[in-house]
């Protein structure tokens, strides 16, 4: 398998970037390509990893800058056609990669996805799914969409219910994924009238296994295996869970035990307080896969750091590995031959992409 990675995007880029990959290499037995700046990626890597060079699954492909945080997308695309991200999406568009994955700018990635690799047919907007940290251990939940689309239609939520509920099954090995509705109550009648409609549109589609509107507290509670919500409140809730992580690890620096007893008792605590980490560290869910588009993409944080990038690329493998781009075609054919498409009346025009 090769993996298509943007070392020039994110916070830390290339060095983090680089060396999450050459870990990814290293552990998951990937092929990686290092598309970005050749003379910054090789002078990195002659200084720290030398033995790259004479590795057969690392190798570096040229691209001319990256585009800024503060460039609008597709102006940026635009005018730096050969920049890290689009070369990285050419290369998955002419089959020379099997994923890509970028923690550079998020919005770029997407209008990259969307210009090269082009949306899956039946799907009106990809979703952005991100995995999050639950009270049942090893048991994340998927929550979509994290920040894509902003204004939504009943039907495309209903779309990234179904693609959501096809990577738990497949990607995730839930045989049977509970869906819900972000909301602010349990009952049907609760929301505003875009929630409403959507519970009305989930509620009615028998393909879907819809158990209800999830409220805040029920996101992490382990109860529902996929949530859906629109773009804005869903990056609302991502970057919110986000902080409480690091919060929560803060406060439990400065509140444990000073002095020799408190260092005792942390030593002994220490493969806890690892495991406590590990389960509340978005780090270690890596990053988030965008569903709907014809290609493998997976999207990590700006301030990816190596342990990420490994495991935004393991998120990228595992889609690759279980079919999940092939299986979401099959669904969307077998829905279509078999559903009778249903207008929207009183549905807004299309947003802007």
């Amino acid at each position: 398998m090769r993996i298509a990675v943007d070392a020039m995007g994110g916070d830390y880029a290339p060095r983090e970037i680089i060396a999450g990959a050459l870990m990814a290499q290293a552990k998951l037995g990937v092929e990686v390509l290092l598309v970005g700046d050749r003379d910054a990626i090789s002078t990195y890597l002659k200084q720290h990893h030398p033995e790259a060079s004479h590795n057969k699954g690392v190798e570096i492909v040229a691209a001319d800058g990256s585009i800024d945080m503060h460039e609008e997308p597709l102006e940026g695309l635009r005018r730096k056609p050969k920049s890290s991200i689009a070369v990285a999406m050419n290369l998955v568009r002419q089959k020379e990669a099997d994923a890509v994955i970028s923690a550079g700018h998020t919005g770029a990635a997407m209008a990259a996805a969307l210009l090269r690799l082009g949306r899956l047919p039946g799907i009106d907007r990809p979703a952005i799914g991100a995995l999050f940290p639950t009270l049942i251990p090893h048991k994340p939940v998927l929550v979509l969409d994290v920040g894509a689309n902003v204004d939504c239609r009943p039907k495309f939520i209903e779309q990234f219910a179904m693609m959501g509920l096809l990577y738990s099954r497949y990607a995730l090995g839930i045989s049977q994924p509970k869906l819900g509705l972000l909301n602010i109550g349990e009952e049907p009648s609760k929301g505003n009238d875009l929630s409403v409609r959507v519970h009305q549109s989930l509620s009615d589609n028998n393909s879907i296994p819809f158990a209800g509107n999830a409220e805040g507290r029920d996101v992490l509670s382990g109860n529902f295996d996929v949530v859906v919500c629109d773009g804005f409140v869903g990056n609302v809730l991502l970057k919110f869970a986000e902080s409480v992580g690091l919060v929560a690890m803060q406060i439990l620096k400065e509140e444990l035990p000073r002095g020799w007893r408190g260092k005792l008792g942390t030593l002994l605590l220490r493969p806890n307080l690892r495991k406590v980490k590990e389960r509340m560290d978005y780090d270690e869910y890596g990053g988030a896969l965008l569903l709907g588009v014809a290609g493998v993409c997976v999207i990590g944080h700006g301030s990816s750091k190596a342990s990420s990038v490994l495991n935004a690329i393991r998120v990228a493998k595992d889609a690759v590995d279980n079919q999940v781009l092939e299986r979401l075609r099959e669904q969307i054919k077998s829905q279509k031959e078999q559903v009778p498409v249903s207008v929207d009346m009183d549905a807004p025009d299309d947003p802007p992409t």
